[in-house]
């Protein structure tokens, strides 16, 4: 689906996912991440870039678990995570959709849970590389998690910690071989419908993540 006509249709309300590719699991089990290896921080800084051409390959089970651990994975005893939240809320959600289906990120228990046996890939994003890259995260911030927040404050809080996700993706990418890209421009409302989410959860931001095209 091309651009304008997603802007079309979501101008009208009418944004919808697709048919899932393939039969949805349940629940996808992920293989323990791999947490060494990979360029040092440096190198990957220097190679961290934005990319909107993608192959169509699926990512490897494997790298796709190391990528989730990287982006927000327990890394510690007490169930610390690789990126911060203002007093530890974790509020963030990270979803995974997938060709066929849409999945959440369980990060105690690494592994992917259903969250809609839908293709969400097109509906991520207003950009047409959407639709075809591999899979497209997405970030929702759980308001309800954030209680200590004054209500004025947590859409911010929340903010700052989904880019401190996207950052870590982007360096796992750097330092793996992998395209990448967020993404701000993205119909909330379409998502949030798609996903089942409640009124308490926010859509805040999707970043894309495949191969290079042509590599």
């Amino acid at each position: 689906m091309n651009t304008m006509t997603k802007l079309a249709l979501g101008l009208m309300g009418r944004l919808r996912p697709a048919p899932p590719k393939g039969e949805a699991a349940t629940a996808i089990a992920l293989p323990p991440p791999a947490k060494s290896g990979g360029l040092p921080l440096m190198e990957a800084l220097a190679k961290r870039q934005s990319a909107r051409e993608f192959a169509r390959e699926a990512l490897p089970l494997q790298m796709l678990s190391d990528l989730l651990w990287a982006a927000y994975g327990v890394n510690r005893a007490g169930s610390g995570r690789t990126a911060p939240s203002a007093l530890n809320c974790q509020e963030v959600d990270v979803f995974v959709a997938l060709p066929q289906g849409a999945y959440r990120y369980d990060a105690a228990a690494n592994a992917l849970q259903l969250a809609a046996a839908a293709d969400l890939r097109g509906i991520t994003g207003y950009q047409d590389f959407v639709d075809e890259a591999p899979l497209d995260l997405v970030f929702v911030a759980d308001h309800a998690r954030m209680a200590m927040v004054p209500v004025a404050q947590r859409e911010s809080y929340a903010s700052a910690a989904a880019g401190a996700i996207a950052q870590n993706v982007y360096l796992y990418c750097a330092g793996s071989g992998l395209a990448t890209v967020i993404r701000a421009w993205i119909d909330r409302a379409a998502i949030a419908d798609a996903l089942g989410l409640t009124h308490d959860q926010q859509v805040l931001l999707a970043q894309t993540v495949g191969f290079p095209k042509g590599a």
